[in-house]
C-alpha cells in the first residue's frame, strides 16, 4: 500500500500520458523498468532513517532496545533537533510505533525532528515500581535514554526541545513522566491515556505487578496515578495535550484529568 501511494504520488506530478509498454521492445522495456526503480529509490530516500540501538540499563541491569529515527540529511546540517519521545502501549515494545504509524519516518523529515521510541516493557507503565526492584522504567527513559540520546545524537538539551507523548499506558507514561520531571520535558501529550489507575484494583493491565496488592499498599494506588498529579501543574510552563475518544472505557477518568488540570 506504501508503494502504492509514492507511486500514485509521482505520478500526481507527472501527469503525463507515459508510452504504451506493448509497444516497447526488449531494451526499452528495460530501461523503462530501471528508470521506475530509480525514480522509486529516489522518493525513499526522502524518508528518514531508523537506527536500532541498546541502551544498558544500570537501573535495570539489562540491555534495553529503542528506536531512533533520524530525518533526511541528519549528518550534515550540524544543526540541533528537537526530539520526541513515544511510548507504547500495554504489551507494545519498541518496535510498535513504527510498524503501527510508518509515516513517523515522513514526520521526522517535514518537522526536522528525531522521533525516539524506548521500550517500555510488557507491562511497566512507566513507573520506578515500588514493590518490584526489576522494574525501574521512569529512571530508564527519564534518565538514562535521554542522556544517551543527547550523548550520540545532535540534539536540543533543554526541555523546550523535548517532548514525551504515548498511546494508553504510554499515555499515561508521558504525562507521568513529564510532571515528575519538568527539567527535562517541556511538553507532553497523552492519547487514551490510562491515567487513573485506581478503577483496575482486580489486577486489570497486570497492574499489582508493579503496584502491589491495592489492600496492602493502596498508597501506591494512589501516588502514581496521573490524576492525583496534575496539580503540580499550577505554575508549570509545560505544555500539554490530552485526548481520548469518547467511546474510549478510558474516556471518564482522561476527562477529569483535562478538567483538574484546567
Amino acid at each position: 500500500m506504501r508503494l502504492l501511494r509514492v507511486v500514485t504520488k509521482y505520478l500526481s506530478y507527472h501527469p503525463q500520458q507515459p508510452q504504451p509498454l506493448n509497444n516497447l521492445n526488449s531494451q526499452q522495456l528495460l530501461k523503462h523498468l530501471l528508470s521506475t526503480l530509480l525514480i522509486l529509490n529516489t522518493l525513499y530516500a526522502h524518508a528518514g532513517q531508523v537506527d536500532t540501538v541498546e541502551i544498558f540499563s544500570v537501573a535495570m541491569q539489562k540491555p534495553v532496545r529503542c528506536l531512533v529515527i533520524r530525518p533526511e540529511n541528519y549528518h550534515f546540517t550540524g544543526e540541533r533537533y528537537p526530539v520526541l519521545y513515544l511510548l507504547h502501549g500495554w504489551s507494545g515494545n519498541y518496535a510498535g510505533w513504527l510498524g503501527d504509524a510508518p509515516q513517523l519516518r515522513e514526520h521526522a523529515d517535514r518537522y526536522r525532528m528525531l522521533i525516539v521510541c524506548p521500550d517500555g516493557g510488557y507491562d511497566s507503565w512507566y513507573i520506578d515500581s515500588p514493590v518490584d526492584s526489576t522494574v525501574r522504567y521512569e529512571t530508564h527513559i527519564a534518565s538514562e535514554v535521554v542522556q544517551y540520546v543527547d550523548y550520540y545524537y545532535y540534539t536540543r538539551q533543554e526541555p523546550g526541545g523535548r517532548a514525551i507523548a504515548g498511546l494508553s499506558m504510554g499515555g499515561h507514561g508521558a504525562l507521568s513522566l513529564a510532571i515528575r520531571h519538568p527539567e527535562v520535558f517541556g511538553a507532553a501529550g497523552s492519547m487514551a491515556g490510562g491515567v487513573d489507575l485506581r478503577p483496575w484494583k482486580k489486577n486489570n493491565w497486570d497492574l499489582e505487578g508493579v503496584l502491589g496488592n491495592p489492600l496492602l499498599h493502596p498508597e501506591n494506588w494512589e501516588h502514581y496515578s496521573v490524576v492525583n498529579l496534575v496539580n503540580r501543574l499550577q505554575k508549570s510552563k509545560q505544555q500539554l495535550i490530552i485526548d481520548c475518544g469518547d467511546g474510549d472505557f478510558l474516556s471518564k477518568a482522561t476527562a477529569c484529568t483535562s478538567c483538574c488540570w484546567r
